[in-house]
């Protein structure tokens, strides 16, 4: 009986430590906490085209040079994050155009049907461009235009499409300005232009606003895409026998066009053209590029920081331009020229809004882009939201540069104009 009594006493001690066990093996799952669910990550894509040939090449190569670092730096910096904690990272479709705006048509169509790219960046040039935005309003497609000029292109009933550079309209004026403020007596002014959209643009918005400033145009004409002999065409203008010219078109007419006025030595007091003057190659001319201004949509010398957007009352967003143009120099091994700025900042005001919004949803997104008031080392950022200029570009301002020599001779770019932005005098006259 003893025994019997041991044996089970023994026994419920057994079960008593069996159960107690159970108890702590049902309790550890109630008090341990599962890992947390990693962020959901989605890719948007960005589709665009470029001209990897055809006669807008280095300044469409440039463009997508900037976006390209703008991406690389979002993505490394793990994307964006939308408020619901979807993580936002981005890849790219991109075709050759050949600067053909036929092939652009159907480019851009294939983005966003076959491709499904969520968003566009604009071609190279405003003709292009028109072409491009006309298929993303039929898709439905937001799209960020760079170099896209021309205020027509935002008069045609657009809603998804934002100008990030300042209009044509107001490309050239700032150089009568600047010409006028240099020296009142010049009164005789040729205005010469490549006849494409954007240059065609710019050069009649300066027409009429050199009239109405008093200067007497004694020369407006038109030269073809793909002219590379200005020798006709400049005897005509030294029969005008103007004190200034003003116009041009883009870099590889731009730069021809310098060249042989510096060869003919073409007696002017002023040389302003469009495009090619900002681009550091340009000094690859020599002498050639001495003395020659050109409106810049940015330069690395011009200074926009948060101290400057808080006194504005402007949002800030994005590096400075001395981070951008180290960035960028780091990635290229060469100095950013506007074009490459213009792509970077086409990638900058996508994210803005994004943030902004939270989402990837079209009408929010959209939203933040009508909102947006902000200061970048692109400079100020606002777009018009009327129905008759819907994404014209209202807040961004051109500046001015001419290349002059430093004490060691070298050819440098010096900002003229505005005069509170200026690094250097201007060199006047020319000759």
């Amino acid at each position: 009986m003893k025994r019997t009594l041991s044996y089970l006493a023994i026994t419920l001690v057994i079960a008593s430590l069996v159960l107690a066990a159970c108890a702590s093996n049902q309790a550890t799952p109630a008090t341990t906490q599962a890992p947390p669910a990693a962020a959901k990550e989605v890719t948007a894509v960005i589709g665009f085209t470029a001209s990897q040939t055809g006669s807008l090449n280095v300044e469409s190569t440039r463009q997508v040079n900037g976006l390209n670092l703008w991406m690389k730096q979002v993505n490394d910096a793990g994307g964006i994050k939308l408020s619901d904690g979807t993580v936002v990272k981005f890849d790219k479709k991109s075709y050759d155009d050949e600067s053909n705006k036929d092939r652009v048509q159907e480019l851009y169509t294939r983005l966003a049907t076959q491709d499904k790219a969520d968003f566009l960046i604009s071609p190279y040039s405003s003709g292009l461009t028109d072409a491009a935005a006309r298929i993303a309003e039929q898709y439905g497609k937001f799209m960020i235009p760079t170099a896209a000029e021309s205020d027509s292109t935002y008069e045609l009933g657009f809603t998804l499409v934002y100008q990030a550079y300042t209009p044509a309209s107001k490309y050239l004026t700032g150089a009568a300005d600047l010409l006028k403020a240099t020296d009142p007596s010049v009164k005789k002014l040729a205005i010469v232009h490549e006849n494409d959209q954007f240059s065609t643009d710019v050069s009649n918005a300066l027409k009429d606003y050199a009239a109405a400033q008093g200067y007497d145009v004694v020369m407006f004409e038109g030269y073809d895409t793909g002219t590379t002999d200005f020798a006709p065409f400049i005897n005509k203008i030294q029969d005008a026998a103007p004190d200034a010219i003003m116009g041009g078109g883009h870099f590889q007419d731009g730069s021809t066009f310098a060249k042989q006025l510096a060869e003919k030595n073409v007696p002017v007091k002023y040389v302003a053209l469009l495009v090619a003057p900002p681009e550091p190659t340009f000094a690859q001319l020599g002498d050639a590029a001495l003395g020659i201004i050109g409106p810049s949509q940015w330069e690395p010398l011009a200074v926009f920081n948060q101290a400057a957007a808080q006194k504005a009352g402007l949002d800030w967003f994005g590096p400075s331009s001395s981070d951008f143009t180290a960035a960028y120099k780091a990635a290229y091994n060469e100095d950013p020229s506007y074009h490459a700025a213009g792509g970077y900042a086409a990638g900058l005001l996508l994210q803005h809004a994004i943030e902004k919004a939270g989402s990837l949803d079209t009408q929010a997104v959209k939203t933040a882009l009508d909102n947006t008031d902000a200061l970048t080392f692109f400079g100020h950022i606002k777009f018009d939201t009327s129905a008759e200029k819907h994404g014209l570009q209202i807040g961004h301002s051109m500046v001015y540069i001419q290349w002059q020599k430093d004490s060691s001779g070298n050819l440098v770019k010096q900002v003229i104009w505005p005069a509170e932005g200026a690094t250097a005098k201007i060199l006047y006259p020319l000759h």
